[in-house]
């Protein structure tokens, strides 16, 4: 553990940390979850992401628990970070500070995932690679659908009973049933979704790229800034005067994977994924059939 980070066992008791922690990865239909569990728990103020136990731990807890500082006492408090799921020391952070967390781990066709996630990358001009530059070599993008691997680690730390699993399929499928497992783990009362907005609603989808790939990238780097200062009130004035709109907006379309790179993935991903159905007891057989990418480009929670 960095110096001058973790709090001392009374420190700690003292402290209100969060009581779960859903963690990804990215593009596994973490933005839905956000907004079917909001007012239901305490999340952080003004962001989705704190990053906090991957990118910003230097800053210590009270950084941290200033985006909480709002948070009804009567509610429980959780976090959705899907950077956390892959980063080296977000198990071992996580459990040094708050040992009893409750881990939820989506899990989406991860073929499906790294498509969609080189979609959001374009989109906020993160990256100028096509999507066959994206996918050769071990890169942060498909290091994250190394879902056994990762798994087994948030395991080791935590213990397979504190480990949710929850497939993306399941939201696509039976999405009460999906958010009712995830309530029943952290403790809430059980979320109806009859006549919610979200129910069959696609969320954060991305299916054009940018109109200009360095507006993108200098508009992402911008509202990140803002995030991290926790000036929500300039990302709000910034979204209703058009500039994120217009920065991620206007580009062209994307078409399907290429049939022929999306048997590539499979093939490479295919032995997490047997490894997958042996941890978790599950046929994901569909995972290792090409084809998922092409619907998921337009189709998104």
């Amino acid at each position: 553990m960095e110096p001058g980070v973790a709090a001392t066992p009374k420190q700690a008791a003292d402290l209100r940390l969060p009581g779960f922690i859903a963690i990804g990865p990215p593009r596994t239909g973490t933005t839905w979850l956000y907004r079917a569990l909001g007012g239901h728990v305490g999340l952080p103020r003004e962001t989705k992401e704190t990053d906090f136990f991957s990118a910003h731990y230097a800053k210590g807890l009270d950084w941290y628990l200033e985006f909480f500082r709002d948070c009804a006492p009567a509610l429980p408090m959780g976090e959705i970070s899907p950077n956390y799921f892959a980063a080296p020391q977000a198990p071992e952070r996580i459990a040094s500070h708050i040992p009893g967390c409750r881990i939820v781990c989506t899990l989406r066709d991860p073929v499906e995932r790294l498509y969609s996630f080189y979609r959001l990358m374009r989109h906020n001009g993160w990256t100028r690679a096509t999507m066959a530059e994206l996918a050769q070599g071990d890169t942060p993008a498909t290091e994250a659908s190394r879902y056994a691997h990762y798994l087994g680690r948030w395991r080791e730390w935590f213990g397979a009973e504190r480990v949710l699993v929850a497939l993306y399929d399941d939201l696509e499928s039976e999405p009460q049933r999906f958010l009712d497992a995830i309530c029943g783990f952290i403790g809430i009362a059980p979320i109806a979704l009859a006549g919610s907005p979200l129910l069959g609603k696609r969320v954060n989808s991305v299916t054009r790229g940018p109109r200009i790939a360095l507006l993108a990238e200098q508009a992402w780097r911008l509202r990140r800034w803002l995030q991290e200062r926790k000036a929500g009130a300039a990302i709000t004035l910034l979204r209703k005067a058009g500039l994120w709109r217009f920065s991620f907006r206007g580009g062209g379309e994307f078409g399907p994977l290429d049939p022929a790179l999306d048997r590539r993935l499979r093939e490479r991903f295919r032995p997490e994924v047997e490894a997958l159905e042996e941890m978790l007891g599950r046929d994901l057989s569909a995972w290792k059939r090409p084809g998922g990418a092409e619907r998921s480009a337009v189709a998104e929670m």
